[in-house]
């Protein structure tokens, strides 16, 4: 098994996403990237912690391939929108990539360069040697599987959801 560390906005979007796909055998949301401590989500949220809301993704490398997970991740989210995505603003919801190795991060680095490419907006996602990362909260974990009735995972996760559908990586 892998693992990779993706922020991309608030995580109980990406971890909704992430929980669909193929070859993805487990997801946690946490904190990433920062400088305090086992923060907690009041941390998070003052904005001084320096950590991202994030998941770590474990996948099947024989199931599913970084490249593969990399198109996921930068579909479901605007990776051009910096500190913020949408109505959530803060470095909490940057776009990042906290990667362990040199072979993960010459990928992701080489498929960010590929996609700034094919668009004329610069992708300002942090790509970043992975740092201490701290399990969020339990009722962070698995949200929209427990709350799917919110207004918030109506609005924003349900369309991202349909877009991947048409995905040949969903389970």
């Amino acid at each position: 098994m892998q693992s990779i560390y993706l922020a991309g906005g608030c995580f109980w979007c990406t971890e909704a996403i992430f929980l669909k796909i193929k070859g993805i055998t487990k997801v946690t949301s946490g904190y990433i990237g920062g400088n305090t401590i086992n923060p907690s989500y009041a941390d998070i949220c003052k904005g001084n912690s320096g950590h991202a809301e994030a998941i770590k993704c474990e996948y099947n490398e024989n199931v599913i391939t970084l490249e593969e997970i990399l198109n996921v991740f930068f579909r479901i989210h605007d990776a051009t929108q910096l500190n913020r995505q949408g109505n959530d603003i803060g470095t909490q919801y940057r776009s990042a990539i906290f990667i362990d190795d040199n072979k993960k991060e010459k990928i992701v680095k080489d498929f960010i360069k590929k996609l700034e490419s094919m668009h004329s907006c610069k992708i300002v996602t942090e790509v970043s040697n992975k740092n201490n990362f701290y399990k969020a909260e339990e009722y962070h974990q698995n949200y929209f599987n427990k709350n799917p009735n919110s207004a918030y995972c109506k609005i924003i996760i349900i369309p991202k959801l349909e877009l991947i559908k048409k995905n040949i990586f969903v389970k």
